[in-house]
This record gives structure tokens, C-alpha cells and sequence, in this order.
């Protein structure tokens, strides 16, 4: 919609820095890279020691629930700074994207119920998409286009030092002190990172301003709250026994497409070729991803007795090749069309998951199991720089919050209902008790991971 809103202007060309660590970008850098190093700390260690936590809280029942609900609240939280950063400039969602997740870390560590620590998840969700979203306007805003892959490059590599210490870490913590310090350590280094960024914070808040084309009007948030009551709508129904679980769970999924419709580019849904496809692609591969994800320490965990901190270890291995594929394709040669590169990530991906699903059918070596997500994580690492930069290419100053929140709301809803519907499946084939469940819900992420490749074909962007 077209609304007089004031945003930042872009930096003149004259004062345009080389690098992103030159002087004026230096803290920037470093306090951006510091967040979401925070926040890719919090989603790995979450996801090693998940079964602790519910078993610890009796909350089996709501697993999936604490994943999807982070991820469907990231969606209120991305079209909120979206609209916030078209209206006035990233500064200030920024600072309260900063202080609901550190509420948030708070409210989970001091859970002494299930239901309590999915209310700090929740909060942590609606800061982290926030601060997403505030921190690629950020970029937008501070860092010329030719720095663009640098940075998220940058970003992508800001998980391989929390995957490679996270994961064990977060086992070791759970089981030789407690899992709750594992939010309440958190809290004082996001306060440190939110330190490093408060130049890059002054330096937005006295930016001149533009007239904004594009703001998401109000009735946006109420799609999102919609969207993201849609979403943990799955998971519940997917808790529930009977015949009406897949009847709740696929109503709500219905509720949930037709909430999001207007918080994402015309033809999003059903996938055009351009902007569109390319948003809907890291929708697609982030629910492949995730999905599996979620299961895969679970699995290593309850089938082939590995503590915590070393079924974590499997999550350091994708994280690692997942930085490796970032460094990879921010090197590929920019004449190399981007559908094949996004083909390539795809089939990776594809191929890595079903791994997954045959070491859980057939009962296969950890290693094969390990050698999988390599593959996988690298997939990834190719995949999702490149489409960050891509949305970025096709935005400009007047439209950078809500195509960057559609981009994040794609990447959050497309997770969070992939989640949702794989606690489904696994509960609908008896979950642990036969062990069926973990097979169930790696087929299915398997098959969200193949219907990713012809999306990919459809990527067709203009010259960066």
C-alpha cells in the first residue's frame, strides 16, 4: 500500500565504505554478527537439549509445540519491524527486538512448567524475527549493494563458532549444572552485543528520511497474529488424539495460507517466477531443513542412546558445511545462472535428508547419519545467502522492510508448519513407542525437501 511514511535515505555513493569492517561499519558489523551468533547459539542448544527439558517438565506432549510456537510468534515479530523499520528506519525495532528476546531468555530459564517455558519461546521468536528483519534494513540502509554477500556471508558464518561449541555445551550445562543457565547465561552477552551496535544505532536515528512507497498497513499485524495462531493451531491439533487431529491440524494450516496471502509479494503462493518464487523457495527449504532438524538429536538421543552433547554434535556438522557452502557460493561466478546454483542447493538438501530417512528405516551407522547432514548443511550454505542478497537486489529503499519481512515471515512460517505437521505425522504413527515416528516424520521432510527443486528453477532475478 502507498503511505507518506518517512524512511532512511541510503548513504551517498561519495562516503560509500569498501569494506565491511572499515571504521564506520566496524562495530556495526560486529555487533550484528555478535546477535545473530546469539541467536543461532540459542536455536542449537534448544534443539540438543529439548529432550531434556520436557521430560524434565513433563511436557513431552508438547515437543514440537515449543519449536513451532518460537517460529510462528518470529512471524508477528518480522511484519511488525517491517513495518516499524518502512515507517521510521531499523533503530528503533532494533532496540526492542533486543529486549523481548532477552525477556524471553529470561522467562525460559526460569520455567518450571512446560506450558511457561513455551511462553519464553514464544517471546524469544517474536524478538529474534524482529531482529532479523531490523538487521537486514540495517545492511540495507549502511552497507552498499557490492557488500551485500559479504555480510551475509558474514551472517552465515556467525554459526559455525556457536555449532561447533553450542550443541556440547548446552549437554554439558544441562546435565552437570542446569538446563536453565543455558538462557540465563545468554542474557549478558546479548547485552554486550546490543553494546556494539549502539553507534550504528545513533548513526540511523540521525539519518535524513524518504518518503516510504510501501508500509505495511495495521490489518498486517492482524494477519500475522492470525498466521502465527494458525501455526501452533498444527501442532496442537497435531497433540490431540482421535480422529479429529488431522481435521484441526489441516484446518488451521488452511487459516494460516490465507493469513499470510497479504503478508507476502503478489505470487508468492503460487509461485511466480522472480521475487515470488525466490521467497517461496527458502520457505520450502527451511521447513525441509528444520523439520529434520528438530529430530534428528531426538533420534540420536532415544534410538541409539548418545547423551545430549553428543547427539548435538550431528547439528555442529551441518552448521559447519552449512558456513562452507556460504564461503562457497559467495565465490561462484556471478555468470553462473542463479537458478542452477539454486538448483544445486536444493538437490544437495534433498539428498542429505533422505539420508536421514534411511538411517532411520534401516537402522544405519551414525556416520552415515552424520555424512548426510554434511551434505544437507552444505545445500543450505549455498542456498540461503544467495537468496537473501537476491530480495535484497530486488528492493529498494521504499520497500526494503517489507520484502525483507517476507522474506523472514516465508523462512519462520514455512519452519514452523513443516515442524507442526512433522509432530503430527510422528505422533500419528506412534511416535516413540515403536519407533515408526521418527521414520514418519523424516519421510515427510524428505518429500518437502524434493518439491524444493522445481520451486528452484523458477528463480529468474535481475543482475546484481
Amino acid at each position: 500500500m502507498t503511505s507518506k511514511i518517512p524512511v532512511s535515505a541510503p548513504a551517498s555513493a561519495e562516503s560509500a565504505p569498501t569494506s565491511i569492517f572499515d571504521p564506520q561499519l566496524m562495530w556495526t558489523t560486529i555487533g550484528a554478527f555478535a546477535l545473530i551468533f546469539l541467536g543461532a547459539f540459542e536455536t542449537l542448544a534448544v534443539t540438543t537439549i529439548m529432550p531434556t527439558i520436557s521430560r524434565d517438565l513433563n511436557g513431552q506432549s508438547l515437543y514440537s509445540v515449543a519449536f513451532s510456537s518460537t517460529l510462528a510468534a518470529s512471524v508477528i515479530g518480522m511484519v511488525l519491524a517491517g513495518r516499524w523499520s518502512d515507517r521510521t528506519g531499523p533503530a528503533r525495532p532494533l532496540i526492542a527486538a533486543v529486549g523481548v528476546f532477552t525477556v524471553g531468555l529470561l522467562f525460559a530459564g526460569a520455567a518450571v512448567s512446560m506450558e511457561m517455558f513455551i511462553v519464553g519461546r514464544f517471546l524469544q521468536g517474536l524478538g529474534s524475527g524482529a531482529l532479523i528483519v531490523a538487521l537486514y534494513v540495517v545492511v540495507a540502509r549502511l552497507y552498499p549493494s557490492v557488500l551485500h554477500p559479504k555480510i551475509f556471508g558474514l551472517f552465515a558464518s556467525a554459526w559455525v563458532l556457536p555449532s561447533l561449541i553450542g550443541p556440547p555445551l548446552a549437554g554439558v550445562i544441562a546435565e552437570q549444572v542446569s538446563w536453565h543457565w543455558v538462557f540465563f547465561g545468554v542474557v549478558f552477552l546479548v547485552a554486550a552485543a546490543a553494546g556494539a551496535i549502539l553507534p550504528a544505532v545513533r548513526v540511523l536515528l540521525r539519518q535524513p528520511v524518504l518518503v516510504a512507497e510501501r508500509v505495511s498497513g495495521r490489518g498486517a499485524v492482524v494477519w500475522s497474529l492470525v498466521a502465527a495462531l494458525a501455526v501452533v493451531g498444527i501442532s496442537l491439533g497435531g497433540e490431540r488424539e482421535g480422529v479429529f487431529a488431522w481435521p484441526l491440524a489441516l484446518g488451521a494450516f488452511v487459516i494460516a495460507i490465507i493469513a499470510l496471502r497479504p503478508l507476502l509479494p503478489a505470487g508468492t503462493l503460487t509461485f511466480r517466477r522472480g521475487l515470488p518464487a525466490t521467497i517461496v523457495l527458502r520457505g520450502m527449504i527451511a521447513a525441509a531443513f528444520f523439520s529434520t532438524e528438530v529430530y534428528l538429536p531426538y533420534l540420536l538421543n532415544e534410538r541409539y542412546g548418545l547423551p545430549p552433547w553428543l547427539a548435538g554434535l550431528i547439528l555442529t556438522v551441518g552448521a559447519v558445511s552449512w558456513a562452507a557452502g556460504s564461503a562457497l557460493q559467495g565465490r561462484l561466478d556471478v555468470r553462473i545462472p542463479h537458478e542452477k546454483v539454486m538448483v544445486a542447493g536444493a538437490l544437495m538438501l534433498s539428498l542429505g535428508i533422505a539420508t536421514q530417512f534411511f538411517t532411520a528405516y534401516f537402522s544405519l551407522s551414525v556416520w552415515i547419519a552424520a555424512a548426510g547432514w554434511l551434505v544437507a548443511g552444505a545445500g543450505m550454505g549455498i542456498s540461503f545467502p544467495r537468496i537473501s542478497t537476491l530480495v535484497l537486489a530486488h528492493s529498494s529503499a521504499r520497500d526494503q522492510g517489507f520484502n525483507s519481512a517476507a522474506l523472514s515471515i516465508s523462512d519462520a512460517a514455512g519452519g514452523g508448519i513443516a515442524i507442526a505437521f512433522g509432530g503430527l505425522v510422528f505422533a500419528a504413527v506412534g511416535g516413540l513407542e515403536n519407533g515408526a515416528g521418527f521414520v514418519a516424520a523424516l519421510a515427510f521432510a524428505s518429500v518437502l525437501a524434493v518439491a524444493a527443486v522445481p520451486i528452484a528453477t523458477r528463480v529468474r532475478v535481475k543482475a546484481l
